[in-house]
């Protein structure tokens, strides 16, 4: 991750933001208030909204400053 980048994780999905290709077409705040808020700090609240609803609404940023990634699952086997 490079020092232009902010993840923000539930721990199911991680959305990497990337303020400097942002071109602040507000999509993402349009389309779910709940997880994004600038005028809230942080402006991305991840248990906003559901792991489905966050990475639909990520897909539709047409700059790509926003993007995602879902978490592995980890799994404990016990020995």
């Amino acid at each position: 991750m490079s020092e232009s980048e902010k993840t923000y994780s539930n721990g199911e999905i991680t959305i990497i933001w990337k303020p400097g290709i942002c071109i602040h077409s507000g999509k993402c705040v349009q389309g779910l208030r709940e997880v994004f808020n600038v005028s809230a700090r942080p402006w991305i609240n991840i248990g906003g909204a559901s792991t489905d609803r966050i990475s639909k609404q990520v897909e539709q940023c047409p700059s790509g400053a926003l993007s995602y990634v879902r978490n592995k699952k980890t799994t404990n086997a016990a020995g």
